[in-house]
């Protein structure tokens, strides 16, 4: 053990404890990260409000965080600044092998299980997932980067046809990233939120319309979900985690269209209509994180500055008051919630 450094750990729901403690050392593979800045996502506020995500529980006090940038410490890269790929996998599994390394069977992701992410001044991580960005892209916007990559990967699994028609069901910072790419290749965009912050957002972002929308299933819709769902789209993203936005995307996508989700539900549980999806005979496909290409692909997209990646970060905190940022977090005040454990 070296240096102390600062960490913020979650302990339970809702506990969120920021203390000193002991730098881990590198290991083989590994270079020292002073970590500049810190996304918190949805997966996040679901450790923060649960304890848990999908079928995994909290076990000890995890550092979260796992859309990082920062400065290598060490090492003959030593200054560079970077973003990070948070997901180790171990390259020999048959996912591995087969090219999709995002479903590694052995895989370390920080700020998930036992290991630790980047909600600390300093850190271990492995030389390979970090990777150099020019200056261009600045340190709160080099955090976007892994949800940039995670909105590739989505776009990927589409198959959007250029100048096609997408919907988008959920407008926070993933679905506000698919709106902008998918305008940039000529997509025809509808976008929905329950938020009316995160609907203006979707509009100035290049939505070719966007509807405010409740909460409400079955035969009580609201007259602007309606119409949202009168707009027929080639492929539908679900991006919220609900069952209401998964319901608007397979009642708005073509027969034979796709819908891909994205979001992550809590309790770990998703319902929709059988009969709709059936008769419309519709390609449901999951999106797990991203596929290591993904990130370098992001860089480059943000690097020809044609993506306002600065517009979508509202707050900004310093890691001892991590508690407040995910406050923010879980009312979701704003849109980016960014965490400087540098400053």
């Amino acid at each position: 053990m070296g240096s102390l450094i600062q960490a913020a750990r979650i302990h339970g729901a809702g506990d969120i404890r920021v203390a000193v403690e002991p730098a881990a050392d590198p290991g083989p593979g590994e270079v020292l990260l002073r970590v500049a800045a810190v996304g918190l996502c949805g997966s996040d506020r679901h450790w923060y409000e649960e304890a848990s995500i999908g079928d995994a529980r909290l076990s000890r006090p995890l550092v979260l965080g796992h859309e990082f940038a920062g400065v290598i410490a060490d090492g003959p890269r030593a200054g560079q600044r970077v973003a990070a790929d948070p997901a180790q996998d171990c390259g020999r599994c048959g996912p591995c092998l087969d090219g999709r390394a995002n479903l590694c069977l052995a895989m370390r992701f920080a700020g998930h299980g036992t290991t630790d992410g980047a909600l600390r001044s300093l850190m271990a991580w492995p030389e390979r997932l970090l990777h150099s960005i020019p200056d261009s892209i600045g340190d709160d916007e080099a955090a976007l980067l892994e949800s940039l990559g995670v909105a590739l990967h989505a776009l990927d699994l589409a198959q959007v046809a250029p100048g096609g028609r997408a919907g988008v069901y959920g407008c926070g910072p993933i679905g506000l990233l698919l709106v902008q790419v998918l305008r940039l290749r000529g997509s025809t965009v509808i976008a929905t939120d329950r938020l009316e912050h995160r609907v203006a957002a979707a509009r100035s972002m290049g939505a070719t319309d966007a509807f405010l929308v409740d909460g409400e299933a079955g035969s009580n819709l609201s007259p602007a979900r309606r119409l949202a769902r009168q707009q027929a789209v080639d492929v539908a993203f679900e991006v919220s985690g609900s069952d209401e936005a998964l319901s608007d995307a397979i009642a708005a996508v073509r027969p034979g269209g796709r819908v891909v989700i994205v979001g992550i539900p809590a309790g770990d549980r998703t319902a929709f209509e059988a009969a709709a999806a059936r008769r419309k005979e519709l390609a449901l496909l999951l999106c797990r994180r991203m596929v290591p290409s993904d990130l370098p692909n992001a860089v480059a997209l943000a690097a020809a500055g044609e993506l306002r990646l600065s517009d979508l970060i509202t707050h900004r905190y310093p890691l001892a008051q991590a508690p407040e940022a995910f406050a923010a977090l879980a009312e979701r005040r704003g849109l980016k919630v960014i965490v400087n454990p540098s400053n």
